[in-house]
């Protein structure tokens, strides 16, 4: 991928994504245990979200169901 005119950034062919370098630079200020709990919230926010798009496809699961769905999902994927 080619530098872009607005950000400059550009993606080597083994590279998947541009970390900001202010955003890099805050990340280096945090402790381990302040990551740690970066990476729990980002877990929980996303089985959240997972059970929100699984209730919104089936919206007659019990709370259980929907929940054996996201450890299902997290585990084997959605196939």
């Amino acid at each position: 991928m080619q530098p872009t005119a607005s950000t400059g950034f550009r993606l080597d062919d083994g590279q998947f994504e541009v970390v900001d370098q202010a955003v890099a630079d805050i990340m280096r200020q945090k402790t381990p245990a302040e990551k740690v709990a970066m990476v729990g919230a980002a877990h929980r926010t996303a089985k959240r979200l997972m059970a929100a798009g699984i209730r919104r496809t089936h919206p007659n699961w019990s709370d259980d169901k929907v929940q054996d769905e996201v450890i299902r999902r997290l585990l084997h994927g959605t196939n």
